[in-house]
């Protein structure tokens, strides 16, 4: 499949601002993750929601980790550590 710049662009720059966000706050659910990239960082026309971001971040963002949290059951993401 052959793929544009702007979607390549779009990737990277989505990629950067989650690497931000996380290193940022440590801790945090894709809720919060997408709620502060949609509104904060007017990232809005990216389509931006939770399942989304929780899918994108397991494929494209190798260098953050989740655990699962044991009272809600969603994932807790932070970044790795070497």
């Amino acid at each position: 499949m052959i793929e544009g710049k702007q979607r390549t662009a779009r990737r990277e720059r989505l990629k950067r601002e989650i690497m931000d966000y996380v290193g940022d706050n440590p801790d945090c659910t894709a809720s919060m993750i997408a709620g502060a990239l949609a509104v904060d960082r007017r990232m809005r026309n990216h389509g931006l929601t939770a399942r989304k971001v929780g899918f994108f971040i397991p494929r494209f963002c190798k260098d953050i980790r989740y655990r699962i949290d044991s009272g809600s059951g969603c994932r807790i993401y932070s970044m790795a550590e070497d």
